[in-house]
């Protein structure tokens, strides 16, 4: 899958792909929002055009499947079964709620969730999480009536993209409420908005999400199309925020004004605004300032006012080299270890599977580095980053929102060797992520 599968992937019970792996696009948006997933499932052989999927089976028979038969998906197993199985929820109760208790007690590093939604965040609580580590802005505008708003934002005109930041401010507001309400007391850190643009855009083929656009935008279709084309790619992160500030400054004014209503309804809101892909202090600095004048225009404006920080992730290399500097104007660090891990390794997620299965059974690779982390160089990034960061700021705060933060050997790692905070992770990995962190506090006495 791509970013454009986004609206599809949202809307589904499970993914199944032909191709890819664990840490391809579908498999790590898949787990964050706790759908199973099996990536990779080279036996599959799907005709879009006919509504059809083929599954050649172990005895070298086929079988077909059709819009509206039911498969069901193994996330953990990877076994695709046809028909509907019966399935419940997980629940942490009983002997297992006493035994998780006596885990919590154990452990020396906290365990947050990455959660982007208030209905994610009310999971994570539910499954022992201290917070929410990684809220993913962008993945607030999946449903139809919003993303409708994003593109209008980057294809309309200005009074246009006014107009869609004034309608998105009030969906962001109320998300971040809700998440505050359900972490009351705990921190919550939310990530201005990363991916580029243009990945919200619909595919050029898509003639009925086009026409309707160009009916809201008072465009043509091949309008449309041509602009399309011509969408900035790699506009991302901060370069994102310091091109577009006015994006940013909804975000901040949606995070400050929802701290601010919960607040008023008793809830216990703690603000952390992270800001993504910085690279150079400068870049920090810049997106800081605004963030905390348009908080000082909020609080003017309201008559009241709530602490909240500003820190950023460090997930490019250079901002681990750098982190001395970054140290003195952040509140916090955040490792981006997925992305920290690509550009370390030079390698990209949506095309590691072509060479990784070759790499791990020649020994050139012992581990997948996107599963569990690399300590032999990721991991030194990580810990001179850490070293230099509390060297300025003895108390500052540090945790990992990637992938690994659910990983039980990459929690002993963080724990025990790092000396983060917390991980982060999927709300459906907490209690694994639990158990490895007391694990890793028990082989340390």
């Amino acid at each position: 899958t791509s970013p454009d599968d986004i609206e599809g992937m949202y809307g589904s019970e499970g993914i199944l792909t032909a191709r890819g792996g664990m840490t391809s696009h579908a498999a790590v948006v898949a787990r964050g929002w706790g759908r199973p997933c099996i990536c990779g499932c080279t036996s599959v052989a799907v005709d879009e055009e006919n509504g059809e999927m083929t599954v050649t089976l172990e005895d070298g028979g086929q079988r077909v499947f059709r819009e509206g038969d039911f498969v069901s998906l193994n996330g953990n197993t990877g076994e695709v079964l046809a028909g509907e199985q019966l399935v419940a929820p997980p629940a942490i109760a009983g002997d297992l709620k006493t035994f998780m208790d006596i885990v919590d007690e154990v452990r020396t590093i906290d365990v947050l969730a990455n959660a982007d939604t208030p209905e994610d965040a009310q999971e994570a609580r539910k499954n022992g999480a201290n917070g929410i580590g990684l809220c993913r802005t962008e993945h607030m505008f999946f449903q139809p009536e919003r993303i409708s708003k994003v593109r209008q934002l980057v294809l309309g005109d200005d009074e246009q993209q006014k107009s869609a930041l004034e309608e998105l401010l009030v969906y962001q507001r109320s998300d971040f409420e809700g998440i505050f309400k359900e972490m009351d007391g705990n921190p919550v850190t939310i990530r201005l908005l990363d991916p580029p643009l243009h990945e919200f855009l619909p595919s050029l083929e898509d003639d009925e999400i086009l026409s309707d656009l160009a009916t809201q935008l008072g465009s043509t279709v091949e309008q449309l199309r041509e602009e399309i084309k011509a969408a900035e790619e790699g506009l991302r992160g901060c370069r994102l925020g310091i091109t577009k500030p006015a994006v940013v400054e909804m975000q901040a004014r949606a995070v400050i004004e929802a701290a601010l209503n919960a607040i008023d309804a008793g809830v216990d809101a703690q603000a952390d605004i992270m800001v993504p892909l910085v690279g150079k202090v400068e870049e920090f600095r810049y997106q800081a300032a605004l963030i905390r004048s348009v908080a000082a225009s909020v609080f003017d404006e309201s008559g009241k006012a709530c602490d909240f920080k500003v820190g950023t992730m460090i997930e490019i290399p250079r901002a681990a080299l750098t982190s001395h500097l970054i140290a003195e104007e952040a509140e916090f660090f955040s490792f981006g270890s997925n992305d920290l891990t690509q550009m370390t390794f030079g390698y990209s997620r949506d095309d590691v599977g072509t060479f990784l299965p070759t790499y791990l059974e020649n020994g050139v690779l012992l581990d997948d580095p996107f599963v569990t982390i690399d300590t032999d160089g990721v991991g030194q990034l990580i810990k001179m980053t850490v070293e230099n960061g509390r060297a300025f700021n003895p108390s500052l705060k540090i945790g990992v929102c990637g992938e690994h933060g659910g990983d039980p050997r990459s929690v002993k790692f963080f724990s025990n060797e790092a000396g983060l905070s917390y991980v982060s992770c999927s709300p459906f990995r907490v209690p694994i992520a639990r158990l490895a962190a007391a694990q890793a506090a028990v082989e340390q006495d």
